[in-house]
């Protein structure tokens, strides 16, 4: 029987909304079929294991966390450098922060992969595939630095994220400085 793409998408987002809440142990088919108003059994009929459920999950964050195209189209018209750099990147601090039940669940996730092989083959492939398209960009925009570079602001901004959404450093900052301070320094312009 052919699957709904609508259901599939309703299902995940109820997922969301129960790891974000109860976390990895809370999360079940049971669970996510309560949490999406449908009868037991729907979510194992979309997703037939624990890892098929949890890797939807993840895929799903991305989506939901997906660039608005009406906020980078200004963007893209500027002129490359630091600056824009700066701006793209505020921006997907913006909305890891503006979302932090996405941002939870991926945590959460990624912490679940640790312990699951399964689990970690399916979100390191999404992982990987949101990094090569970070480079790409990066590239085809013109933006200063490379992969590493790259890399070295998804560290960055990792732990920028998981301070702010969790127990933290207990000072308050400059989210937005910080984040341009990271970007000058991790680019070699500051």
């Amino acid at each position: 029987m052919p699957r709904n793409p609508e259901r599939r998408t309703q299902l995940a987002d109820a997922g969301l909304a129960v790891l974000a809440e109860a976390g990895a142990r809370g999360l079940t088919h049971r669970a996510v079929d309560a949490a999406a108003g449908l009868p037991a059994g729907t979510a194992s009929n979309y997703f037939k294991t624990r890892d098929a459920l949890l890797g939807a999950l993840g895929e799903r964050i991305f989506e939901r966390l997906a660039p608005d195209e009406a906020v980078l189209a200004p963007l893209a018209a500027r002129e490359p450098g630091l600056e824009l750099m700066t701006d793209y990147v505020h921006y997907i601090v913006e909305r890891l922060l503006g979302r932090p039940e996405l941002t939870l669940a991926l945590l959460e996730l990624r912490l679940e992969a640790a312990r699951r092989p399964g689990l970690h083959e399916i979100l390191s492939r999404t992982l990987r595939q949101g990094f090569d398209a970070d480079v790409a960009f990066n590239a085809n925009a013109g933006l200063p630095g490379g992969a590493e570079e790259i890399r070295l602001l998804h560290f960055a901004i990792d732990g920028l994220v998981l301070d702010q959404l969790t127990p933290g450093t207990g000072r308050p900052y400059d989210v937005e400085a910080i984040t341009a301070r990271l970007v000058r320094r991790l680019t070699r312009e500051d």
